[in-house]
């Protein structure tokens, strides 16, 4: 296998199979893993997208690259060493723009004319994927719940993605996206190992903008764990070719209500609410399937997980807009949690902001009722 392998977490079968979105000895997670050292030698310069790390993608042939100008979004300093990744500015508003473009080019070749992709999604995800395969010329059908945001709905169907309403919510659009059909390639971007090996590039770009000293700490927002286990790879990737001496500490952001990283990670029972109510909704993963992987590799470089309130979200999201950043609540649950977290001293502070303001609804400033 040319620089890469795609291997079971589970039972370590190995493929170089890049349609593969789970083990076929044992139904486990894959991850990628890429065997080469990170060179900034090797970063194309006058490439100003994600793409500029081409060289560390062994399995996506050049030729294949479907790209939007994704990537290298802006950081800002915010006050002091706080620093905004605003990975909002990525073509489709949100960060899964990463995971569509590398997940996207990997597959283009394997997919014939009668062939159609699927993929389930609460809605960035989905609009992510039917901007990426549209821009590909390939058909793409996206699984969505019925509780879905009207303007992530609206941006799915407006890319000319074939949308499916699942009632029953997020578990059961995945189920009904990866039931066989014929001519029907199943990509997930939770399950998809080549979505998350997407989210790596984070962890370049931070090294770049900062030129080359990592930062001291990384509040991620999660829910499915895609970014947050994307960027853990990034910055491991770095340590081990020695570019860096030691990984940043990498916060896991997440509500009350959907905290299941949070209290796995703290050795605490986790019951969620009979209803969400949050005001997150790009974040209601309250049994994500990567939850294991997430916990070991968040434990192995020594993160940490908090967990913040409905109305300190709200708070967090009219403070930044109050700044002129326009984000989803579910991405200002990252700098509520940072204002909730002592504040690393020395050296950057980085909040990753993952979701423009307008593909979610204007919240209002009263307080938030409690759910129960």
């Amino acid at each position: 296998m040319a620089g890469y392998e795609i291997r079971c977490v589970g039972c370590g079968w190995r493929t170089d199979n890049v349609i593969l979105f789970r083990c076929e000895r044992c139904g486990g997670i894959l991850e990628v893993s890429v065997d080469m050292p990170f060179s900034l030698d090797k970063v194309v310069k006058n490439d100003y997208s994600l793409w500029r790390y081409r060289a560390f993608y062994p399995y996506v042939d050049e030729r294949d690259i479907v790209s939007l100008g994704e990537g290298l979004t802006p950081l800002v300093r915010f006050r002091g060493n706080l620093y905004l990744k605003l990975d909002y500015m990525n073509p489709t508003g949100s960060f899964k723009d990463r995971g569509s473009t590398v997940l996207i080019s990997a597959i283009r070749r394997h997919v014939r004319k009668n062939m159609f992709i699927s993929e389930d999604s609460s809605g960035n995800a989905g609009a992510s994927i039917a901007a990426y395969a549209a821009w590909a010329g390939i058909r793409a059908k996206i699984y969505v719940p019925e509780t879905v945001s009207g303007q992530k709905f609206e941006q799915i169907k407006i890319y000319g993605a074939e949308v499916m309403r699942v009632s029953g919510g997020r578990t059961k659009a995945a189920e009904e996206a990866m039931k066989p059909e014929p001519n029907k390639i199943y990509i997930g971007h939770i399950y998809h190992p080549i979505f998350r090996d997407g989210m790596r590039t984070v962890a370049y770009e931070l090294y770049e903008q900062l030129g080359g000293n990592p930062p001291s700490a990384i509040f991620v927002p999660v829910s499915s764990g895609t970014l947050l286990l994307g960027i853990i790879d990034g910055f491991r990737h770095l340590m081990e070719s020695n570019i860096i001496d030691e990984i940043p500490l990498i916060i896991a952001c997440q509500t009350e209500q959907v905290s299941p990283l949070y209290h796995r990670l703290k050795g605490l029972e986790y019951s969620p609410p009979r209803k969400l109510s949050t005001i997150a909704d790009a974040l209601v993963s309250t049994n994500p399937p990567l939850l294991d992987l997430m916990t070991k590799k968040l434990k192995d470089v020594g993160g940490d997980a908090v967990i913040v309130s409905e109305n300190e979200i709200l708070d967090a999201y009219w403070e930044l807009a109050s700044r002129g950043i326009l984000v989803e609540p579910s991405s200002a649950v990252a700098y509520a949690a940072f204002k909730k977290y002592d504040e690393r001293p020395n050296g950057a502070n980085i909040v990753i902001l993952t979701g423009f303001g307008l593909k979610t609804k204007i919240h209002q400033r009263k307080k938030i009722p409690k759910a129960t």
